[in-house]
């Protein structure tokens, strides 16, 4: 398989990152989420473009009063909310050597205000193109959108590699013909462009020796089917459940149910992404072992 022409790239959770929001919400004296919660709802005109970022913000403010808040406690949350975040530096120096060989764009579900936060971050100088589904008119995971954007690129679907940290998204991105990978961290991406020649490391084939398997262990045998699901429809195969006796198999009270994996969704060893893996385990009370 030849190397892609083009990268494209999901920005937020790929190329930049925010702190989290619980802060500001006790600062505020807001329930934790809510900022998330009110400001998503009601994204939608803004995210397609059919209203600005600022009109957004401003009815965020007006629903958060609604709610409750105090009028000057829910402006002082949503501007402190309205941050620009930061760039992922280890996923910047990636985009650096794979821009040495492709073309590199981002496709950002965003308002119109993103031309501003790219330019304060620097990130405007270090891609080729920037789509946004406001400048479109259609957001991810739509198929339309990465119809339009190949449109704005001027770029097949055949030479394209997409990469976004939402699964549905790269789903999505496949059925138009991109070649699609979810990377929801920096083992996935590294694995994704350098499997496909775009970091001057040489492909690399699949994971599969012993040493690669990752086992996540959960108490409860309907949390590691679950979370073998979760996995599955995240890319991860396979994904063997099986009951383990870790505390000696005499005693099976002490047995364990494991999620045994080997490669993750980008064909990296399983024990590439750990991180992940511990953070899934844990929110079962799991852990991860080899």
């Amino acid at each position: 398989m030849s190397a892609p022409s083009l990268l494209l790239l999901d920005l937020d959770g790929v190329l930049r990152r925010f702190g989290p929001d619980a802060p500001i919400e006790d600062r505020f004296g807001l329930p934790r989420g809510t900022l998330a919660r009110v400001s998503f709802s009601l994204s939608g005109p803004a995210v397609v473009g059919e209203v600005t970022d600022e009109r957004w913000r401003g009815v965020v403010r007006d629903q958060l009063v609604r709610d409750g808040v105090p009028a000057d406690r829910a402006a002082g949350a949503v501007a402190e909310w309205t941050r620009v975040g930061e760039v992922v530096p280890e996923a910047l120096e990636l985009v650096r050597r794979a821009r040495e060989r492709c073309r590199v764009a981002l496709l950002s579900n965003a308002t119109d205000r993103l031309p501003r936060d790219l330019a304060e971050l620097g990130l405007d100088r270090e891609v080729d193109a920037v789509v946004t589904s406001a400048r479109l008119g259609v957001a991810k995971p739509s198929p339309e959108a990465f119809r339009r954007a190949l449109r704005v690129l001027q770029h097949s679907a055949s030479g394209t590699l997409f990469c976004d940290d939402t699964a549905v998204n790269a789903e999505a991105a496949r059925t138009v013909g991109i070649d699609a990978v979810h990377t929801p961290d920096f083992p996935a991406l590294h694995g994704a462009l350098a499997s496909r020649g775009l970091l001057d490391e040489g492909p690399t084939g699949p994971a599969g020796g012993p040493g690669d398997a990752l086992l996540v262990v959960l108490h409860d045998r309907g949390d590691a089917e679950e979370a073998a699901r979760e996995l599955v429809e995240a890319g991860w195969s396979p994904c063997a459940v099986h009951r383990d006796l870790l505390a000696g198999e005499d005693d099976a009270e002490d047995a364990d149910w494991v999620v045994e994996l080997v490669a993750g969704p980008d064909g990296q060893p399983a024990a590439a992404h750990r991180g992940l893996l511990e953070e899934l385990a844990a929110r079962y009370d799991g852990f991860v072992t080899d």
